[in-house]
């Protein structure tokens, strides 16, 4: 006899499909299963006391899958069966998925050794309220230091109220500058950072008591670098090298290059990358951008990146560097890449999509008897099926307006708006590409905002 023998619970809708995904997976993940076909249609209206009066468990069963979308305390039906409960996926076909996901130790899986540093840029502009809320916006999102963007030129005398307010906040704060007197009023304030330091104000640095991000006096060349390090060294003075990111066009390659080369002459210093200068200046989503660059911080131990969200389409980059941070840290100490770890800067595509076949379709049309909508994305159409009624369209209002000419069911107001929502969701699935479950929100990672289904709501 198999050591896993799985009671699976469903509803009668699902009861066909539910049989042929564990007829193939049953030999592939070796397990016996029996399955449980409870008196109702939609499996997500199951509740676990409505499931533990009725469940009929076989004494060989070892463990009981519910739906996914059945919500609650299980306890309830473990005090019945005896055995441990488990919800499923939330739909049938991601069962291989859910037999075979990788081995993720979800303990471990979170960790991270690289730090964001956030800057509010163009700060001597903006009223101090403003100041305070960005910097709390951005803590939120995951930025570890606030920094203090000055103006070219320097001479902000209110630098060290800035610094102050933010710390008085709870902020750990720096500066960006090169102006030595803005600089010494942010350091008398409490920043533990400043950037940056190169031959024109080294000599200063010792005074400042903080440490310093050093840069090269001539980036493509890397010209001043080492001697500005070496001297920061005599003096003790604690610092982080960054060889300035150039923008796509600009030397991109060259400059992730000297990040190399610094690496490969200085071991063991600490570094930053400014990834703005990529993701500001591309006309492209920054998520994939931020993954990317942490991924090659990670690899060149570069534990800090320095990042902007100002231009629209980079408006969540701390948040998205907190994510990818997370992950490219777990794929390194693994060796592993950083693939079905964890979906959240999936945004405009889906994971994957599971496509429902014709034949599926026309199937549920025969067995379902009840008058509710179901609305499917499948084949470049809208599908809209009830108790007699199969109807397909590219367009939404097409196939309003066919629904209308059936008359089978006369439409209030909210029902005809919740089926034209849906049907909106519907077709931006075909459109992307991506999966539409009906009364489930449209995954956009970790964009996606809750919805609550128009089932539950009528429930």
């Amino acid at each position: 006899m198999l050591s896993d023998q799985i009671h699976f619970v469903t509803g009668r809708l699902a009861e066909h499909s539910l049989h042929m995904q564990l007829g193939e997976l049953a030999a592939q993940f070796d397990f016996g299963y029996t399955v449980d076909v409870l008196p109702i249609s939609v499996a997500a209206l199951m509740t676990p006391p409505w499931i533990a009066k009725r469940i009929q468990v076989p004494s060989a069963a070892s463990r009981v899958v519910i739906p996914g979308y059945c919500k609650g305390d299980l306890s309830s039906i473990e005090d019945i069966v005896g055995r441990p409960v488990e919800r499923g996926p939330r739909d049938l076909r991601q069962l291989p998925e859910w037999f075979g996901a990788p081995n993720v130790d979800r303990r471990e899986y979170g960790n991270y050794d690289i730090e964001i540093i956030a800057e509010i840029n163009h700060a001597p502009q903006l009223p101090m309220g403003q100041i305070i809320e960005e910097a709390r916006q951005l803590k939120e999102s995951g930025a570890d230091v606030i920094d203090v963007g000055c103006e070219p030129g320097g001479g902000w005398k209110g630098v060290a109220e800035c610094v102050q307010a933010l710390r008085s906040e709870g902020h750990r704060v720096s500066i960006d500058s090169m102006d030595p007197e803005e600089i010494a009023l942010a350091a008398q304030a409490g920043v533990e950072l400043v950037l940056s330091v190169n031959s024109s104000n080294r000599h200063l640095a010792a005074e400042w008591g903080c440490e310093v991000v050093v840069i090269p006096d001539d980036p493509h060349t890397l010209r001043g670098l080492d001697d500005t390090i070496e001297m920061l060294r005599q003096a003790c003075v604690p610092f982080r090298v960054d060889a300035i990111l150039e923008p796509i066009g600009i030397g991109l390659a060259a400059s992730i290059g000297r990040y190399l080369e610094v690496r490969r002459s200085h071991p063991n210093v600490q570094m930053m990358m400014g990834i703005g200068n990529v993701t500001e200046l591309t006309d492209v989503d920054s998520a994939g951008l931020n993954l990317l660059l942490l991924g090659l911080c990670q690899e060149l131990h570069v534990h800090s990146v320095l990042t902007t969200q100002v231009i629209h389409w980079a408006r969540t980059s701390v948040r998205e560097c907190d994510i990818a941070r997370r992950l490219v840290y777990y794929a390194t100490q693994h060796g592993m890449t950083p693939k079905h770890l964890d979906p959240r800067l999936i945004t405009l595509r889906d994971t994957k999509i599971y496509g429902r076949t014709l034949e599926e379709l026309e199937r549920l049309a025969r067995e379902i008897k009840d008058h509710d909508y179901r609305i499917y994305a499948a084949h470049e159409k809208i599908h809209l099926i009830s108790a007699g009624i199969h109807l397909h369209d590219e367009d939404p209002f097409s196939l309003f307006d066919r629904l209308l000419d059936e008359g089978s069911k006369k439409l209030d107001p909210g029902h005809a708006f919740y089926l034209g929502y849906e049907m909106a969701k519907a077709v931006t699935a075909l459109t992307l590409s991506k999966e539409y479950r009906q009364d489930e929100p449209l995954d956009w990672g970790y964009l996606t905002r809750r919805e609550t289904s128009h089932r539950v709501r009528k429930r």
